[in-house]
């Protein structure tokens, strides 16, 4: 399987704006596609799957507003971020009211944008991580409420933050779990300390998980960690 990428629906009418915005996000690691009105971004929508849309208010044919409330009546969770040369107070409750995740006001940094979405993400990726309670890993089961995995009626009860990891791993099976990403989802933040605690309960989980050959958590060299699983629905 391939590593997922983070698909961004990025939908801009200022040319030079969208094209710096692509490359700034693709050069950062996200699948990024552009589009320069509301009508052509809902038309992607509706045939790709996207993790996050990022959308100007001010755009022709359709507005980000009216975009936004169209993929919300299909899609509820799909985070979206609105991009607005406004600072009127009614325009920001206006997005926020038609289920807007973030907004920013132009200008802004395109660093910021990355910090904004990868927050959302991490909230999204966690909420989803915390709603899964039961998981396959290969001839284990893993139960997240209660913290136990289980395989030919032994049980072992795992700590929170070995259900945490294990949980992370099994959201992104047979994809590299980025290292910082899982840091800053469980430990907050990605300071070495933190790191080598992160090490000592991979080495954990791998004993956990090692009577089955089928198994195996992997460093992905200088990214992360991989879940091999034969079964990961």
């Amino acid at each position: 399987m391939t590593d997922h990428k983070m698909k961004v629906l990025l939908c801009e009418d200022d040319e030079n704006l969208g094209m710096l915005l692509r490359e700034y996000l693709q050069a950062k690691g996200y699948d990024t596609e552009l589009y320069g009105d509301g009508e052509a971004g809902y038309k992607a929508f509706m045939k790709e799957k996207f993790d996050i849309c990022v959308f100007d208010v001010m755009m022709p044919r359709k507005d980000g507003f009216t975009l936004a409330k169209e993929i919300r009546q299909t899609n509820q969770d799909v985070p979206i971020i609105f991009l607005t040369a406004k600072t009127l107070k009614e325009d920001i409750l206006e997005g926020f009211k038609i289920g807007a995740d973030d907004y920013l006001t132009k200008p802004f940094s395109m660093e910021e944008l990355t910090f904004r979405m990868e927050a959302i993400l991490r909230r999204v990726k966690g909420k989803k991580t915390r709603d899964r309670t039961l998981y396959r890993i290969g001839s284990f089961t893993f139960d997240t409420q209660k913290q136990i995995l289980s395989r030919e009626g032994v049980s072992v009860k795992l700590t929170t933050k070995e259900s945490e990891l294990l949980g992370l791993l099994c959201a992104h099976a047979n994809e590299i779990l980025q290292r910082d990403y899982a840091l800053k989802t469980i430990w907050i933040d990605d300071n070495y300390f933190n790191a080598r605690s992160m090490d000592v309960y991979i080495t954990k989980l791998r004993k956990h998980l090692k009577d089955d050959e089928n198994v195996e958590i992997i460093n992905i060299h200088g990214k992360g960690y991989k879940l091999i699983t034969p079964d990961a629905d």
